[in-house]
């Protein structure tokens, strides 16, 4: 198997068991409905053991735009393979929330709640403010890449290392997917979301385009933050570019809080007026 199909495999794997345990968790008349966060956030953990133990002697089981980014910003991985790696990582999960859809396909009418259907494929606020939900994404997948870099110079028994990453991916659910779902990773939010789009889902309403962006741009910044600081913290390498990208990154949370202010004031000022 190429690495590029071990990517497009193993993502596919990854969000056929996520995205499923959200269908069963939130779709009605599934035998899984209203089971909860902790089991979606179990569901997921587990579906990243699956997948890297499944392609990871194949690709490496990225499984991740925002990780294979990392990587090459800190000289881990070529540059050369980035492209085709996200690409393959955004076929999967299109593939996987394609499987999703059928393997539920009597639920989504059984369902009314178009924010239930979107919530199955793509992420989003548990309270709408950008500047936070921005924050959160960036500040988890910046845990989630120092955690995944420090596990991995550690040595572990044989198959030990993907049951440690699931229980990391677990638990950053249930300490930080409060507030956004925990992404973390663009092509799990955004190819399911273009799935959302295109497919013929019953009543499912919009696909909640102006938040798409923020799953997509906080991961690969968090993460590129968390590979850095860990190369420079740990290492003692690569610390002007960390501390030029941090730069960057307040720099843009600034833009984007001051922009959403400006935005309130300005939808303020249009309801008083029609008041």
């Amino acid at each position: 198997m190429t690495a590029f199909w071990g990517e497009v495999i193993g993502t596919a794997m990854m969000f056929y068991l996520g995205g499923g345990v959200c269908a069963s968790t939130s779709l009605k008349k599934s035998f899984g409905h209203n089971a909860g966060w902790l089991a979606i956030q179990f569901a997921w953990g587990i579906a990243v053991v699956a997948a890297i133990f499944a392609v990871g002697n194949y690709s490496g089981a990225h499984l991740n735009p925002a990780i294979t980014i990392t990587f090459a910003i800190i000289g881990d991985f070529a540059w050369g393979q980035v492209p085709a790696y996200i690409t393959a990582q955004f076929i999967g999960a299109m593939a996987g929330a394609a499987a999703v859809f059928l393997h539920y396909l009597p639920h989504w009418q059984a369902t009314d709640d178009p924010a239930v259907k979107l919530g199955v494929f793509a992420t989003g606020p548990a309270i709408s403010h950008r500047f936070s939900n921005l924050l959160s994404e960036m500040l988890a997948t910046f845990f989630l890449v120092l955690a995944l870099l420090a596990i991995g110079a550690n040595k572990f028994s044989d198959g030990l290392n993907p049951f440690i990453i699931g229980l990391l991916i677990m638990t950053i659910g249930l300490s930080l997917g409060g507030t956004t779902g925990t992404a973390m990773n663009p092509a799990r939010d955004l190819g399911p979301r273009i799935m959302h789009f295109l497919l013929p889902i019953p009543g499912k309403g919009g696909s909640n385009w102006g938040y798409a962006w923020i799953p997509a741009a906080g991961p690969i910044i968090g993460g590129s933050l968390g590979g850095l600081f860990y190369k420079a913290a740990f290492h003692g390498e690569m610390i002007g570019p960390f501390w030029t990208a941090l730069t960057a990154a307040i720099v843009m949370l600034l833009i984007v809080y001051f922009s959403s202010r400006h935005k309130t004031s300005l939808q303020d000022q249009l309801k008083n007026r029609a008041a």
